[in-house]
């Protein structure tokens, strides 16, 4: 069954979720993708869209994967970008189909982190770059964003960016930290071609 708690909580907020997240730093997420690129970029977890449909000059296509109805709603409002529901755990789309993969402040959310990550790896090409961004769980002030989410009844289950790191490793890619100082990490990767 797609629904379930976490879900409700994010058909919630999606009225407002743009609003309340803010504006990307589209340049630097670009940079870091290495952008632009003749194909698509999926966006899992996406939501709303709030990242790709900044991203989306710089690729072929967008397509955002979630498992929210109202945040997907709020992402066919935005031109230029297809939607699925579904759970990253079980991709609905033929190996190789995307350029480019991002997961912004959503992996800690996906049930099964590791089949996620196996799937992503699955659904991006030969030579492409998986980018997540997710908050530093070395950090105290995540520490406590993470019992918050908890006490939610989220189910989040946060990783340190090394552990992250090291699940894309075994996936076969090379993967790079960047740490922000204050609050988030980045994990890129590259499948080897």
């Amino acid at each position: 069954m797609l629904t379930d708690l976490r879900n409700r909580h994010f058909d919630l907020i999606a009225f407002a979720y743009d609003r309340l997240i803010g504006r990307p730093d589209a340049d630097r997420l670009a940079n870091m993708l290495g952008l632009p690129v003749q194909g698509r970029l999926l966006d899992a977890g996406g939501g709303t869209g709030r990242v790709s449909s900044f991203l989306r000059p710089f690729v072929g296509g967008v397509v955002v994967a979630d498992l929210s109805e109202g945040m997907l709603r709020r992402a066919r409002a935005k031109e230029g970008i297809e939607t699925v529901r579904t759970r990253t755990e079980e991709l609905p789309f033929p190996d190789g189909a995307f350029a480019r993969v991002i997961v912004i402040d959503a992996l800690h959310h996906f049930s099964r982190m590791d089949e996620a990550i196996a799937e992503l790896v699955r659904v991006l090409e030969p030579g492409g770059r998986i980018l997540i961004e997710e908050p530093d769980l070395t950090l105290p002030a995540v520490k406590l964003v993470a019992i918050a989410e908890k006490l939610l009844l989220m189910e989040s289950h946060f990783r340190t960016p090394e552990a992250i790191g090291a699940v894309m490793k075994t996936r076969g890619l090379s993967a790079s930290i960047r740490r922000s100082g204050h609050f988030r990490s980045w994990i890129t990767a590259d499948k080897p071609r």
